[in-house]
């Protein structure tokens, strides 16, 4: 049965550190589909959690103990929201500053690369990456006729699926809407630049998260993916360095609040 009490900062502060039974989860996560401004703050904090874990588990072979200890600390510090979010980001960089310089004098200049997900994607970054290569193959048949009409409101009408706003200065080449586990998806070919094609996807993955924007690596195609609510994204290049990309990514995202 659901609960009928209110969620409080302490839920969301839980949220964020993984504490929470799982109807409670369900919970805060339905409060946070109807409170964007909320979602967003949430957001925010589950970035600095994710980023502080990343750079422990980066960083675990040339840290000493007494540093990674102290990360520790003030990774559950940071998820309680008395801390400001201008001393959270001051906390955060001087930790990252700290474990670069670390493993600068280990492994010496240039020793690391840009920051991909840890651990395997979620399902619908693989459907993007096979959706962008399907485009390609697409684009050499003259039998597959492009579809150039783009219509926001009428997608959103047909699935449910809010997609970001897009640079005027953006073409976009091709609409098409796939099958998916939860319903239908929507890639749009994007042509930011002459000869430059981007595939934005979108889809319902069944799941309600607030994610940041992360980096996957597929053969010859990267994708930068994130989720806000339940709604999913992936912007996936075979020409952009990541770092760009995950960039791209993050300019798009932030239309959507």
């Amino acid at each position: 049965m659901t609960s009928t009490d209110p969620i409080l900062e302490s839920d969301l502060n839980a949220y964020v550190d993984d504490q929470l039974a799982v109807g409670r989860r369900i919970e805060v996560e339905a409060y946070l589909s109807e409170r964007p401004e909320t979602a967003a703050q949430v957001m925010r904090d589950l970035r600095v959690r994710d980023e502080l874990r990343l750079a422990l588990a980066d960083h675990r072979t040339v840290t000493r103990e007494a540093t990674r200890d102290a990360a520790r600390l003030l990774e559950r510090s940071l998820s309680h929201r008395r801390f400001s979010s201008a001393f959270r980001r001051a906390a955060t960089i001087a930790f990252l500053v700290a474990a670069g310089w670390t493993a600068h004098a280990v492994l010496g200049p240039f020793g690391a690369t840009e920051v991909v997900a840890s651990t395997p994607p979620p399902a619908f970054v693989e459907e993007a990456v096979r959706a962008h290569k399907t485009t390609l193959l697409r684009d050499t048949m003259t039998s597959q006729p492009e579809t150039e009409t783009f219509d926001p409101a009428e997608i959103r009408s047909a699935t449910a699926i809010i997609l970001p706003d897009l640079p005027k200065s953006w073409g976009v080449i091709d609409t098409q809407v796939f099958p998916s586990a939860y319903g239908p998806s929507v890639e749009l070919v994007l042509e930011p630049n002459k000869d430059e094609r981007l595939s934005l996807f979108a889809v319902r993955p069944g799941s309600f998260a607030v994610q940041h924007v992360l980096l996957f690596h597929a053969d010859n195609a990267r994708a930068a993916y994130w989720q806000i609510g339940d709604v999913a994204y992936a912007l996936v290049s075979e020409s952009r360095k990541a770092d760009d990309l995950a960039e791209t990514a993050r300019d798009l995202s932030r239309t959507l609040y």
